[in-house]
């Protein structure tokens, strides 16, 4: 037995996590989701439009790190599974990487004109660390924090509201800082500055404030590579990993043209089209708990299929949005937000189901090595998302720069490819969950097994 285990929760303690409890954890993703906003949508731009960097270097960068990277999420993931002291499991990991992160904050966000390839994939190479290790840690936590099949999707219902207020303030604090400073007030700098300083505070007190309980486990021979390769070759983390890569390649895809379609086909001002990401977050805030509630309905795969389905057919709407029409931009974004809020948190609660099967199977915890393959697959899509479609708008002639005029022909090229990426790729990730079977009930099985069995571990 494993010293320190806490005493096994009952089923029904289990599933009366409290909102106070979910809230709190929640407020570690402050910072999280905001570096995940910023990163998608703003720093490429600003990279290619302020600091003057070529497109192809930029694309090449990012595909690079996020190869590089890919391998060091399992790594992070077994370490973080077999860490056990007297603060906790993951704990520890999610206050390790907040300094990680402001260090790459700071060297990225704030980066001297005229960096070159070498300066990025450095310095996107810690911050990817930094990123690793907080979603990693967050969502193995949060898998152990809530157990029960539906307080998963309720703990999702939450975290996702806390990730649009992080978002919100990204996208206006740098209208503030403008009207308190000046005009001279750079956009990016003023997110990484947010960033820098809500890590530490956010992360902090939901370290402080919630509870976490390491897991009895099975006595047995060490992690060995024949365990490692029977996990990933599981037919339901095959499918959740296929599935996490392309609906973060869909949207990956998306939110790095966002800002040269919005701009160039829609006809917004770049302040109006970064300002219509704060509907898609609104729709997601709105979106969380009400996917929520309709996967204790029909359950999380349908849920998610359901939600892949409203996204698809929602990124054709801004057929309709031309001329800057603000009102019609903001009901298809707001759309957008509400569907992806249903399947995203769909994805982390169903991963961790596959976690607790697996632990049953193997009696170890392997939820961080789990969501690490997760991680890795949405990090395959990430370097695929810029390291595709950059080049692909450099070699279809679109010119970035600001106040560059760009050929009906290089146009036509970047609405193509808005849509086609994103819509194939995130009915590719519904289509993933046909005939899914770890449903509600199988789910409740296992619990009632391991409870049983952590219950004898830790009276033994």
């Amino acid at each position: 037995m494993d010293q320190g285990a806490a005493q096994a929760p009952t089923r029904d303690a289990r599933q009366a996590l409290s909102f106070r409890v979910m809230l709190t954890f929640a407020i570690a993703n402050l910072p999280i989701a905001a570096q995940g906003i910023a990163l998608l949508i703003f720093l490429p731009r600003y990279f290619a439009s302020h600091l003057h960097v070529d497109l192809v270097v930029i694309g090449t960068a990012f595909a690079v790190v996020r190869l590089i990277d890919i391998g060091v999420d399992p790594l992070l993931g077994i370490l973080m599974d077999r860490t056990r002291t007297s603060l906790g499991r993951y704990r520890v990991w999610l206050l390790a990487g907040v300094p990680i992160l402001m260090l790459a904050v700071w060297r990225l966000y704030f980066a001297p004109d005229g960096i070159g390839m070498a300066y990025l994939i450095i310095w996107l190479l810690v911050l990817y660390l930094a990123t690793s290790i907080l979603s990693l840690a967050y969502a193995a936590w949060g898998a152990n924090l809530a157990t029960g099949y539906h307080d998963r999707t309720r703990l999702g219902g939450v975290s996702q509201p806390v990730g649009v207020v992080a978002g919100m303030m990204i996208l206006f604090l740098p209208a503030v800082a403008k009207s308190l400073v000046g005009p001279h007030a750079e956009d990016v700098q003023v997110m990484g500055l947010f960033i820098m300083v809500v890590a530490p505070i956010a992360i902090g007190f939901a370290a402080w404030r919630t509870p976490e309980r390491i897991a009895p486990q099975v006595a047995g021979p060490a992690f060995t590579l024949k365990d490692y390769w029977a996990l990933i070759t599981r037919p339901a983390v095959l499918r959740l990993c296929l599935a996490a890569m392309a609906l973060s390649l869909g949207p990956g895809w998306q939110g790095a043209l966002y800002l040269f379609f919005a701009n160039e086909i829609l006809g917004f001002s770049i302040p109006a089209a970064a300002g219509l990401v704060a509907a898609a977050l609104i729709g997601g805030a709105i979106g969380a708990p009400l996917f929520a509630q309709l996967s204790r309905r029909i359950g999380k795969h349908r849920t998610l299929m359901v939600a892949t389905t409203a996204y698809s057919l929602g990124l054709f709407s801004f057929l309709l949005v031309r001329g800057g029409n603000v009102p019609m931009g903001a009901l298809v974004m707001g759309w957008l937000g509400f569907a992806q809020a249903g399947y995203l948190i769909m994805m982390g609660a169903m991963m961790a189901d596959v976690g607790d099967e697996v632990r049953l199977d193997q009696g170890r915890e392997r939820m961080g090595l789990l969501y690490s393959l997760v991680t890795g697959a949405t990090k395959i899509a990430g370097a695929l998302a810029i390291g595709l479609s950059y080049p692909l708008l450099a070699w279809l002639g679109f010119r970035p720069g600001e106040g560059a005029v760009n050929t009906h022909q290089a146009l036509l090229g970047l609405e193509l490819a808005y849509y086609i990426g994103p819509v194939f790729f995130v009915m590719l990730g519904g289509f993933c969950f046909m005939g899914w079977r770890l449903t509600a009930e199988r789910h409740g099985e296992i619990r009632r097994q391991l409870d049983a069995r952590d219950a004898a571990l830790t009276s033994g």
